[in-house]
């Protein structure tokens, strides 16, 4: 009982948030997912900033997220540019008009919650748990930033995932990857 209150209020939480962010891209004449997306690239490293990788952050169709980008690119938020190693990949990037819209239009200030500051760290890491959960139990990849990436590998003063065999550059390493694994989720079977 105590779990499908969490997840209920969960949702309520998500609900109020999203009809503020609903708000927030509509002056821009944007759907709600147009802005999710723009978050995301916003925060994701080069191994995820493609269409597959917006498709599993969002469990979306490639469908809907090709004509999502197709709005985007056409109202000039984001830019295409082929990978300079493989010609088959196409990486996703923001526009100077793109990134220049996600700060100003902050649709969530932290400062009107006072009373969850002391137990703001508690209830993140709760969170992260049913996060992580729901992530485990629905098949979904968990994408997460590097450092906490059981690929991620400190050498010699740069970074290195072994996942994908290439280096980290340092402004990527708090940024979301696609092909995260967390090192909390290790199970033996993964070792």
């Amino acid at each position: 009982m105590q779990k499908t209150r969490t997840i209920k209020l969960i949702g309520r939480i998500s609900s109020i948030l999203k009809a503020e962010e609903r708000k927030k891209y509509a002056v821009l004449g944007l759907q709600p997912t147009h802005g999710e997306i723009l978050e995301y690239l916003a925060s994701c490293n080069s191994f995820s900033d493609t269409l597959i990788g917006v498709t599993e952050y969002f469990g979306l169709t490639k469908g809907t997220v090709s004509q999502s980008i197709q709005v985007l690119q056409r109202k000039g938020y984001i830019e295409k540019q082929t990978d300079k190693d493989d010609r088959r990949i196409t990486h996703l990037r923001l526009s100077s008009l793109g990134e220049s819209i996600l700060n100003p239009y902050d649709y969530y200030n932290p400062e009107p919650v006072t009373e969850l500051n002391s137990e703001d760290e508690a209830l993140a890491d709760a969170l992260e748990k049913v996060l992580a959960t729901l992530q485990r139990d629905k098949k979904f990849k968990t994408f997460g930033v590097c450092h906490s990436c059981v690929y991620f590998k400190r050498e010699e003063g740069h970074y290195h995932c072994e996942g994908s065999g290439h280096d980290v550059y340092s402004s990527e390493v708090n940024k979301i990857c696609k092909e995260h694994i967390p090192i909390k989720l290790i199970t033996p079977e993964r070792e």
